[in-house]
C-alpha cells in the first residue's frame, strides 16, 4: 500500500511540477490542478478552496459548476470544507450528507454526488485552504488516495503561497494582533514565578520548495542529518546536568529510542519516494503525526507523540540549514521560553542562569519536558492559547504559575505589583525555611505529622529542604510513565533502596503502581480495556496490578530486596472492597516467603495500608480495619467519585468544594471509625496541602497530612499558629448544622482566631 501511495503521488507531483514550470497565470494553474488530480484520482469532482478575507472560497473546480467558483463561500466551520480546514483534520466520507456538518450549496450542483474526501492544504501550521474530491457513487476513499491528496495539498501550499493567493494572516505575521498589556492564562505544570524577556524557542522555518529534482540525492540530505542529530542527542544525554541512573535518564533513553525509530526514518523515505523534497518530507510526516495527536485520547501517547514532534523539528532544522534554537543561539539575557512544546533534551541545552521561566501552547503533568524542568527548578505554564497572537519576541513577560497567569507587557504599575509579590513570596519561603526545624505542633501542644508526596528520586531532597516527617505517599509509577519499557526489577530495586537511603530513619510509605486509566502505558497491551469511555473508573491501579499479578509480583520482590533490614510500609491503591487488600497482601507476603527461603535478608518489619479513594470501601471498613496497619484518605479520587464529576473536566474543576460539608462529614466518619478501631489515618492529595482545609481536616481528628514540598512551609506555620480544640469544637458545631457557604465561615473564624493562612 506504501509503494501505491507513493507512486500514485508522484505521478500526480510530477505533472504538478510541470504546470507550476510553466509561465501561467495562478488561477490557469489551479484549474490544470484540479484536472491533474481529478484524473489521477479517478474523481468525479476536485474543487480548491482558499482562504480568503477570512472565508473559504472556491478557486476552481473540476465536476462542480463553473458559475460557482469565486461565488461559493464559507465560513470557517461551516460545511465540511469549512469544518477541515477549522480542525485542520482530513474527512473520508461515503455518504457526505450524513456527516453534522454538512451544508448543501445549490449554486455548486454538488447534490448527485455522494462520497466526499478532503483535506487541509497547510501553511505555518495553520490551514489556508482545502483540498477536495467527490465521487457519485458512495464510497470512502482509499488510504492511498489520502495520502495523496494530503501529499498534494502540501504542494499547493508552496503554489499558492507563491501566487500571494492566501490572507496575509496566512503567513503569520510575526507581530502580534495586540500591542498593549495583556494576561492571559494556562495551566499550572511546575509551580513558581518568574520575569524575563520572550524568547520563542525556534524560529519558523518556511520550506521554499517541496517537488524533488531527485530524489537520491534527497534521500542522502536526510540520512545525513539523521546522523548529525543522533550525534546532538547523544552529546547532550551525555552531558546532562543531573538524573544519570534516574528517572530523567530513563526520559533521554525514551528520547533516544525515537531519534533511532526505523519506522520513523522509513515513513520520511517513502515521503521522499512520493517526490517530495527533504524538508517537505520530514514536514509531511510531521503534519501526520500532529493529525494522529488529535485523535488520541490517551495523554502519555500524546506526550510520546511530543517527543517525536520535537526532533523531527530538530531534523528539519540541520536538513535545512537554517538558524537553530535559542538555546544554541544563546540566551543574553533573564528569558521565559516560548514553545508549543519542547522535549527533554531541547530544555537541557539552555543556560539554566539565564532560563526564568517557559510557556507551553500544550503540555501535560506527564510530559517528559514536565518532569525535567520540575528537576530544573524552572517554572511551566502549560495550555497558553494564540501565544505568537499576542507575544512579541522581546516582549517583556510575568510569569505567575500559581496563579495560572501570564502578564505581557505590563504596565509599570503591574510590574511594581508582581515585583512586590515576587519579593513576599520570597520573603514568606525565608520564613518558612526557617520553620523547617520547627516541629508541625499546635499551640495546645498537639503534634501533628507532616509528610511529603514524591515520585522521583530528586524528589526526596524535600525531606531535608522542608523538614518534613517522611514521605507519606512515593509513586511509584511515575518510574513507568517516564520508561519506554517495563522497568525491570533490578531498576526497580535500585531506585527504592536509593530513597530509602536517603531518608535515612524517617518513614516512606510506598503506593504500588497505579497505572491504568488517564495513566495508560503504552507497552502494556490493554486489549479491548485500553479505551475506556470512563477510565478513572475503570481498569487501573490495584485492578490492573491484581488482574497482572506478574507486574505485582516484581514490584512486591523489588520493593522487599530494596527495604532489606529496615520497615517497609506498603499502601495499595484504589481499594474497593476487603478482599482486594487481602489478595494484595498475600501476594506481597508470598514473595516474603520465596525470598526468605533462599536465603535473602528481608524487612525487618511490613506495615500494609490502604488508600481510602472509593466511597463504596467506607461502608465495609469495620471488615478492612482489623487487618490495617494504617489508612490514608484520597481526597483528589475520592472527591470526583463523591460528586460524580470529573477533576479534569473544565467545567467541573472549580464546581465542587473541598470545604463542602459532604466530603467534611465523609471525612470525619471515616476518621472516627479509624481511631476507634486504633489505625493511624492520615490525608494525602491536595486537600491537605492547602492551610485552610488542611485547618478543617485537623478539625476532623486528622493529624497526618502527606502534601506537596512547596505546601509543607505553609501549612506548618497553620499548624503553629492553631489551637486544635477550638477548632475540633467549631467543626463538630458547623457539621451538624452547616452555615453556607462554610468556606467563607472557616476564613472568618481563622482571621478572627489569629490563625495563619499563608
Amino acid at each position: 500500500m506504501a509503494l501505491a501511495a507513493a507512486a500514485s503521488a508522484r505521478e500526480i507531483l510530477t505533472r504538478l511540477h510541470d504546470v507550476m514550470a510553466k509561465r501561467l497565470a495562478a488561477q490557469s494553474k489551479l484549474n490544470a490542478v484540479v484536472d491533474i488530480i481529478g484524473t489521477a484520482l479517478d474523481s468525479e469532482v476536485c474543487s480548491i478552496y482558499l482562504l480568503r478575507e477570512g472565508v473559504l472560497e472556491l478557486f476552481a473546480t473540476r465536476g462542480l459548476s463553473q458559475d460557482a467558483v469565486h461565488v461559493t463561500k464559507l465560513a470557517l466551520g461551516e460545511g465540511l470544507v469549512g469544518t477541515i480546514a477549522a480542525n485542520v483534520e482530513t474527512l473520508n466520507l461515503a455518504e457526505a450528507a450524513t456527516h453534522p456538518d454538512f451544508a448543501y450549496r445549490p449554486e455548486t450542483g454538488e447534490d448527485r454526488f455522494h462520497s466526499f474526501a478532503g483535506v487541509p492544504i497547510i501553511r505555518r501550521e495553520r490551514a489556508v485552504g482545502v483540498l477536495a474530491v467527490q465521487h457519485v457513487e458512495p464510497r470512502r476513499y482509499a488510504d492511498v488516495e489520502i495520502e495523496a491528496l494530503q501529499t498534494v495539498a502540501m504542494v499547493l501550499s508552496e503554489l499558492i503561497a507563491n501566487a500571494g493567493l492566501i490572507d496575509a494572516a496566512g503567513a503569520a505575521s510575526t507581530r502580534p494582533q495586540a500591542t498593549g498589556a495583556v494576561r492571559t492564562h494556562g495551566f499550572k505544570l511546575v509551580d513558581g514565578m518568574a520575569q524575563g524577556l520572550a524568547v520563542f524557542h525556534q524560529p519558523r522555518i518556511t520550506i521554499e520548495h517541496t517537488v524533488a529534482e531527485d530524489i537520491e540525492a534527497e534521500r542522502h540530505r536526510v540520512y545525513a542529518a539523521f546522523d548529525k542529530m543522533r550525534e546532538q542527542i547523544e552529546r547532550m544525554a551525555s552531558q546532562a546536568e543531573f538524573g544519570v541512573g534516574g528517572e530523567h535518564d530513563e526520559v533521554l533513553q525514551t528520547y533516544k529510542m525515537f531519534a533511532y525509530d526505523e519506522g520513523w526514518s522509513r515513513r520520511i523515505n517513502e515521503a521522499i519516494d512520493s517526490g517530495l523534497t527533504a524538508e517537505a518530507a520530514i514536514e509531511r510526516v510531521q503534519q501526520r503525526t500532529r493529525q494522529r495527536m488529535r485523535e488520541i485520547d490517551d495523554p502519555l501517547l500524546r506526550d510520546r507523540m511530543h517527543d517525536l514532534e520535537d526532533l523531527s523539528n530538530r531534523l528539519l532544522r540541520i536538513v535545512s540549514g537554517q538558524l537553530g534554537t535559542a538555546a544554541q543561539l544563546g540566551l543574553r539575557q533573564d528569558s521565559i521560553l516560548i514553545a508549543r512544546n519542547l522535549g527533554p533534551a531541547e530544555l537541557l541545552e539552555y543556560d539554566r542562569r539565564r532560563l526564568k521561566g517557559v510557556i507551553l501552547e500544550e503540555g501535560s503533568l506527564t510530559a517528559h519536558v514536565t518532569i525535567v524542568a520540575r528537576a530544573m527548578g524552572v517554572p511551566v505554564l502549560g495550555r497558553v492559547r494564540n501565544v505568537r497572537q499576542i507575544i512579541a519576541e522581546g516582549d517583556m513577560l510575568l510569569l505567575d504559575v500559581g496563579e495560572e497567569s501570564l502578564l505581557v507587557r505590563p504596565t509599570n504599575a503591574m510590574q511594581e505589583a508582581f515585583s512586590a509579590k515576587l519579593a513576599l513570596s520570597q520573603k514568606r519561603r525565608a520564613a518558612f525555611a526557617q520553620l523547617k526545624d520547627q516541629p508541625p505542633e499546635t499551640k495546645d501542644g498537639h503534634r501533628l505529622t507532616l509528610m511529603v508526596n514524591a515520585g522521583l528520586r530528586d524528589d526526596v531532597s524535600a525531606l531535608d529542604l522542608t523538614g518534613a516527617d517522611g514521605i507519606g505517599l512515593f509513586r511509584t509509577e511515575f518510574q513507568f510513565l517516564v520508561s519506554a519499557t517495563l522497568p525491570q526489577r533490578e531498576a526497580q530495586r535500585r531506585l527504592y533502596k536509593d530513597v530509602l537511603d536517603v531518608a535515612g530513619d524517617r518513614p516512606v510509605t510506598f503506593r504500588t503502581v497505579d497505572i491504568g486509566g488517564d495513566k495508560a502505558l503504552p507497552y502494556l497491551n490493554h486489549d479491548e480495556e485500553g479505551n475506556e469511555e470512563n477510565p478513572a473508573m475503570g481498569w487501573r491501579a490495584l485492578r490492573l496490578a491484581l488482574d497482572r499479578d506478574g507486574l505485582m509480583k516484581a514490584q512486591a520482590r523489588a520493593l522487599l530486596d530494596a527495604a532489606a533490614g529496615r520497615t517497609l510500609n506498603i499502601m495499595f491503591p484504589m481499594v474497593s472492597e476487603p478482599w482486594e487488600f487481602e489478595e494484595a497482601r498475600a501476594l506481597f507476603e508470598a514473595q516474603r516467603a520465596w525470598l526468605g527461603s533462599r536465603g535473602r535478608k528481608l524487612p525487618t518489619d511490613i506495615r500494609y495500608g490502604a488508600m481510602l479513594e472509593v466511597p463504596a470501601l467506607a461502608e465495609v471498613l469495620d471488615l478492612l480495619l482489623p487487618r490495617l496497619d494504617f489508612l490514608s484518605i484520597g481526597t483528589n479520587d475520592l472527591t470526583q467519585f463523591l460528586f460524580a464529576a470529573d477533576r479534569a473536566h473544565p467545567k467541573l474543576a472549580l464546581r465542587y468544594d473541598w470545604l463542602s460539608p459532604s466530603i467534611l462529614r465523609f471525612v470525619k466518619r471515616v476518621a472516627d471509625q479509624a481511631h476507634a478501631a486504633g489505625v493511624p489515618v492520615g490525608v494525602c492529595g491536595e486537600m491537605g496541602g492547602r492551610p485552610l482545609e488542611a485547618m478543617a481536616l485537623i478539625g476532623l481528628g486528622i493529624d497526618r497530612l502527606s502534601i506537596t514540598p512547596a505546601a509543607v512551609g505553609p501549612v506548618k506555620a497553620m499548624i503553629r499558629s492553631l489551637d486544635r480544640s477550638a477548632i475540633q469544637a467549631m467543626m463538630e458545631a458547623e457539621l451538624a448544622a452547616p452555615r453556607l457557604p462554610l468556606r467563607e465561615t472557616l476564613s472568618a473564624w481563622a482571621a478572627e482566631h489569629g490563625v495563619e493562612l499563608a
